[in-house]
């Protein structure tokens, strides 16, 4: 089905961010237990080529503005490579973070990797342009190929394929009172508050240690995991604690860097954090995760961190903060302000937008086995070299196990620092999960 139309305004900020910053596509890895074979991915990438409008589309810049063109779009590109071990698979990730998609010519491309020292292994990696895919329909876009592969690979002819219809921009899927005069008044006064709240509070943040201009920024990410007894003691203490497990991530996200950049005989420090949420189930009619297309808003919150505050009080906070939030409809105006947002990124570049960010997909309901292939592992990650001195975490849970990736800008934060940060992290969740004691910002500073 073709898909033909001008981007809207969410869309138009996406492809500004990747051709100004190659910042804000979308990287999704899949650990895969059995050889994948090229030709067969090949194929399968027609067909879900072919399946989404968004993925036969490119942008094309005219006089009259960015569209959507699903004309002479070429295949999706593949590249396979080859590494020695399994943990080189970020490397990849690294690549594919600091390389703009070339929109003109698709918004999607895939990475094969083979790994060497064990052939029953390879990992599949896309990376897509933001304007057509969230955290969600990503992954959900990985159980798609693996369903194609597993056809193909099984001799299963796949004749008839439904493509689905292609969506219109997020701004025309909005409840009705984001719309016309109500709209702007409603999302003018958010950013006002946004903006009083940002001078009231005066977050701190990560410290720069070296500046460069936003092009010479460059993403890079580091993987940790949970094993599925300590994830589940986690969900399970954040349950008892009568918080959630994104509102806890925030939590120890915001401890970690007051406890880096506490001075002296400071006895509070202000800090902010930003939360991505999924916005399909909370629209009418819901949109379902197979649709490609970008439907998650961010949030900020701005939080002081007090020596005696403790850190169920903070995780806490932070999920009442949101829920309110989401009831006053603010989940829905932050994508009316994003362009004033992101505008304000590249005017004052040396700003620091928040002081972590947090993006959890939650628990990932696709098959884990595809025939003869088995999906061990699926993560994601946003490509963010615009956000310098952000401590920025992307979460999923699959097969019970949590699986974290961290992301970071170079040169503004180093990796000896960021490696710093992520151990503090795990041993934070640690301590919580095995002492099942809250713990104070000082106490936990002290240890």
């Amino acid at each position: 089905m073709h898909n033909h139309r001008k981007l809207g305004r969410l869309e138009q900020n996406m492809e500004m961010l990747n051709s100004h910053a190659k910042t804000w596509n979308l990287v999704t890895i899949s650990r895969i237990k059995k050889h994948l074979n090229e030709e067969d991915l090949k194929q399968a990438l027609e067909i879900i080529q072919y399946r989404h409008p968004s993925l036969n589309s490119r942008i094309i810049h005219s006089p009259k503005g960015l569209y959507f063109q699903s004309d002479e779009t070429p295949k999706i590109a593949l590249r396979v490579v080859k590494k020695l071990d399994n943990d080189q698979w970020t490397e990849v990730v690294n690549e594919e973070f600091n390389q703009e998609i070339n929109s003109s010519r698709g918004l999607l491309r895939v990475v094969l990797v083979h790994i060497l020292s064990d052939e029953q292994i390879c990992y599949l990696i896309t990376t897509v342009h933001h304007a057509v895919a969230d955290g969600l329909s990503s992954i959900h876009l990985h159980s798609e190929i693996l369903t194609y592969c597993q056809k193909i690979a099984s001799g299963e002819l796949v004749n008839q394929i439904n493509s689905l219809s292609p969506l219109p921009p997020i701004e025309e899927l909005l409840p009705e009172w984001t719309k016309g005069f109500r709209g702007k008044i409603s999302s003018s006064l958010l950013l006002l508050r946004i903006a009083f709240q940002k001078i009231w509070y005066c977050p701190q943040s990560l410290s720069c240690e070296d500046y460069a201009p936003i092009s010479k920024r460059r993403s890079n990410i580091i993987h940790r995991q949970l094993d599925p007894e300590l994830t589940q003691k986690f969900v399970n203490l954040c349950r008892q604690e009568n918080a959630t497990v994104h509102s806890a991530l925030c939590a120890v996200l915001m401890f970690t860097v007051a406890r880096k950049i506490i001075k002296g005989n400071s006895n509070k420090i202000p800090v902010s954090c930003l939360s991505y949420i999924d916005l399909r189930r909370r629209l009418e009619p819901a949109i379902s995760e197979e649709h490609m297309t970008v439907l998650a808003a961010s949030m900020i919150g701005f939080h002081t961190i007090k020596t005696n505050t403790s850190f169920w009080e903070l995780a806490r906070q932070v999920k009442q903060k949101l829920e309110v939030g989401i009831k006053h409809g603010d989940i829905f105006k932050m994508i009316l302000i994003v362009k004033q947002l992101i505008d304000f990124c590249f005017i004052s570049p040396k700003e620091v937008v928040a002081t972590v960010s947090v993006s959890n997909s939650g628990k990932v309901k696709i098959p884990k086995t595809y025939g003869e292939f088995e999906l061990e592992e699926i993560s994601f990650a946003g490509s963010h070299a615009l956000y310098a001195n952000v401590f920025i975490i992307h979460t999923s849970t699959f097969r019970e196990k949590m699986l974290l990736n961290f992301v970071y800008s170079q040169p503004s934060i180093s990796r000896h620092t960021m490696e710093e940060l992520v151990n503090n992290v795990m041993s934070c969740i640690f301590e919580l999960c095995t002492l099942n004691l809250d713990i104070s910002f000082l106490s936990w500073m002290q240890s």
